[in-house]
């Protein structure tokens, strides 16, 4: 059914959504696919038809193919589709359907350089209501760090998206200044348009990537070295492997021999951002949130108010958009921002100047203020969107 339901994702797109409000509002028990199904098969007639009753006949022909090829095969499909990791066995009674994502389009001016202001600060306002059930219920709805959706913790439980530990994390960071990334903004692979996922998708199956799957140093670093053989047609240098084991490191932060499927996927992500999209392009991707913590970052490091920074403070705030909260302080009366360098009105900074987290001083060719607002963003924004997922594992290596 896997081909099915792929054929009919572009009809179930808003239908997916507006049934899972009426499921909670109702208070219905039973699955919403079944009413999803028999309100599309009144509505589609004619050619969509002839396409349906053809997939359950490509359907009805596989059983012949191995059990492995349809696991495989489902794996890739919700790959293409944003699903991320959906295990077949994973129990949805009482659940609601997740929405399908719909994945971003490239618009013409999409890469001329936006308008993005030193000076003018940003509202910063969240939706009133739930992004899932469109109820209000004032303090118990917990905000996104990175967008202006907010969400109830049983919303988040029953659409699948909150599950073990992840509960508490919400609970505890969502009102801080640490923040929580919503599960649109927690997935960097959502940021793809439907070109470059598939240009992932295929340097994946080339590389024998299997999805879903854990990988190993050996494997990252042989995946590495097929990526870069294909482009360039050339074995990777020994520096370029030095530094994809050192990603490695930053994607396995528990020191557990293998990095988790989302985490390779976001960095995949990220870095095909990188290599495609200029750097204005990426700058309209920020939120209104990102581009305040931004903001807070450069007049932080801006001392004397002259509109420049050093290269070094630049290239130091590369490292500081990854501070993550260690479980130990999360008990403290002392908030450390999520992304960006602590400023010196910080409730992190300590009444006599010094700071654990201060930053290294600059050589003296580094001491030259030549870094000003908008390069800043610039070199910057691969990093600031590289953080936004929960996961403790750096998606973005920052060079030393």
């Amino acid at each position: 059914m896997g081909v099915l339901m792929s054929r009919r994702q572009t009809v179930e797109r808003v239908q997916k959504v507006s049934l899972a409000v009426s499921a909670f509002k109702d208070g219905l028990r039973e699955q919403p696919s079944t009413r999803r199904r028999a309100e599309a098969g009144t509505a589609r007639q004619g050619t969509l038809e002839q396409e349906v009753q053809e997939g359950e006949e490509e359907a009805l022909a596989g059983p012949s193919q191995p059990e492995e090829s349809s696991a495989g095969k489902a794996a890739w499909e919700r790959l293409r589709d944003g699903r991320g990791v959906e295990p077949e066995e994973f129990e949805r009674a009482n659940r609601f359907t997740p929405p399908a994502f719909i994945r971003p389009k490239r618009e013409l001016h999409d890469d001329e350089p936006p308008d993005i202001s030193l000076e003018q600060r940003e509202q910063i306002l969240n939706d009133e209501m739930c992004e899932i059930c469109e109820v209000w219920t004032a303090e118990s709805l917990f905000p996104c760090r990175i967008c202006h959706r907010v969400y109830h913790d049983g919303c988040l439980r029953r659409m699948g998206y909150l599950q073990k530990d992840s509960a508490v994390e919400v609970t505890e960071t969502a009102h801080t200044e640490t923040g929580w990334s919503c599960y649109y903004c927690d997935n960097l692979n959502l940021l793809l348009t439907e070109e470059e996922m598939y240009s992932l998708m295929e340097t994946l199956r080339n590389c024998k990537i299997i999805p879903e799957s854990c990988l190993t140093l050996d494997d990252f670093l042989h995946y590495k070295h097929q990526v870069h053989k294909q482009q360039f047609e050339r074995t990777m240098p020994e520096a370029q492997e030095e530094q994809a084991a050192l990603q490695f490191n930053a994607l396995d932060p528990d020191k557990k021999g293998h990095i988790e499927w989302q985490d390779f996927l976001s960095h995949e992500s990220i870095q095909l951002l990188q290599k495609i999209r200029p750097q204005n392009a990426l700058l309209r991707l920020l939120t209104p949130k990102e581009r305040e913590r931004a903001r807070a970052a450069f007049l932080a490091l801006d001392q004397d108010n002259d509109g420049f920074i050093g290269e070094g403070e630049c290239r130091q705030a590369r490292h500081t958009w990854f501070r993550k909260h260690q479980k130990e302080m999360l008990s403290c009366n002392v908030s450390i921002s999520h992304v960006g360098p602590i400023s010196e009105g910080s409730p992190a900074s300590s009444r006599n100047g010094k700071s654990p987290e201060k930053i290294l001083p600059a050589t003296k060719q580094e001491e030259t203020r030549s870094i000003d607002w908008p390069r800043f963003l610039r070199e910057n924004v691969a990093y600031i969107l590289a953080a936004r997922p929960n996961s403790a594992a750096l998606h973005l290596q920052p060079l030393a």
